[in-house]
């Protein structure tokens, strides 16, 4: 089955037929992709033309999917992977877009077997085997790499969830160890936490302390939108995050 859709992939790099114009404006709109070099960019194409073949991405409560969103979803989506592998996102195949916010309810149990029901506004969402969910209104507002950025904050959690629920741990490399990861992420996540609870202005966007999984997402959003920043507040977790997304933002854009 692997070799079969591998195959398929090739066949498909073949006639990479992105369209020329609205791609180019894709590029030039968005900060975050303006240090790719002539190869990153040749990547990036080919795992946004992957991407948009083997992903329907369908907008709801009537909205019409431009090709402007498509295509900068496509982009933002794929830049985690640029030194990865589209397989990565193998585990879901839509990706759902409200016109902007949208209610969500969930139900849990507590540990006295009380069952619960959240229901929250939010701009995006990831489910574990199920769909990505975004903003349009959000996803067009991508443009001031300001260190958040919903589409990269979504599909981070994609990457999470390879191995079960989001918890802050990603499958790491072969060449990574759990070890390192996780004193560095527990320990910007309690001095994130302990900022945040004594009402502090952060750097990085609060919300990272809101759980280790949203600790991940966070600080990915500043690894590639602002990653001095990041250096600056916690150079153990770009350390990390330039060994798994194998890249390096911070020389790509010049900070």
């Amino acid at each position: 089955m692997w070799s079969l859709a591998g195959w398929r992939r090739q066949r498909l790099l073949q006639r990479i037929n992105l369209p020329a114009r609205g791609w180019q404006r894709t590029l030039s709109d968005l900060p975050v992709l303006s240090g790719l070099d002539a190869d990153e960019r040749r990547r990036l194409a080919e795992l946004a033309w992957l991407f948009l073949h083997e992903k329907a991405i369908v907008g709801v409560q009537g909205l019409e999917v431009t090709e402007v969103m498509r295509l900068r979803i496509a982009a933002l989506a794929c830049l985690p992977l640029l030194a990865l592998d589209i397989d990565y996102y193998r585990e879901f195949q839509t990706v759902l877009v409200y016109p902007g916010g949208f209610v969500a309810r969930h139900e849990y149990q507590d540990e006295a077997g009380v069952v619960h029901e959240v229901v929250a506004e939010l701009s995006g969402e990831a489910w574990e085997r199920g769909p990505v969910i975004l903003s349009a209104e959000d996803v067009m507002a991508a443009c001031a790499c300001d260190g958040t950025n919903l589409v990269i904050h979504e599909f981070v959690h994609k990457l999470d969830m390879l191995n079960g629920d989001a918890n802050g741990l990603p499958p790491l490399h072969p060449e990574m160890r759990v070890a390192d990861w996780a004193r560095a992420f527990e320990v910007a996540y309690a001095d994130m936490s302990d900022r945040v609870n004594r009402g502090e202005e952060t750097a990085i966007d609060p919300y990272a302390a809101e759980s280790p999984a949203e600790c991940l997402a966070v600080f990915s959003e500043a690894f590639f939108e602002t990653p001095a920043v990041l250096l600056a507040c916690y150079p153990d977790i770009y350390q990390q995050l330039r060994l798994f997304y194998r890249q390096d933002p911070l020389r790509r854009l010049g900070a």
